[in-house]
């Protein structure tokens, strides 16, 4: 179960997560999906909150986490949503720390 999984230290010369990488692990994290942006793929999720003060919550949870493992996400919140982007800034695109984040994410949200 990735949520489980220990986030570690990504180093600049980690390899970028192949096609079927990708492929295998994306079930392990419903409701998320892989975007292009600035060439460079990403994990990206909207969740949706019945106000503000939710949505602000669950982006302090996310945020406390990403602090704890020292992997940091794109986070923009707005009324009753809050949109998550996870990528590895030192590789410019997927690690599996992404999807392990990604997945513990999905959790933190729900509480």
């Amino acid at each position: 179960m990735l949520s489980q999984e220990q986030c570690e230290a990504c180093r600049a010369d980690a390899p970028l997560l192949s096609e079927t990488e990708i492929s295998e692990l994306m079930p392990e994290v419903d409701g998320w999906e892989v975007i292009n942006e600035a060439s460079q793929q990403r994990l990206h999720r909207v969740f949706k909150f019945g106000d503000f003060e939710q949505a602000l919550a669950a982006a302090q949870r996310v945020g406390e986490y990403a602090d704890q493992v020292d992997h940091h996400p794109r986070l923009v919140i707005e009324w009753g949503s809050l949109a998550v982007t996870w990528w590895s800034h030192k590789i410019g695109g997927m690690h599996r720390n992404d999807f392990i984040c990604a997945a513990r994410s999905s959790e933190l949200v729900k509480l």
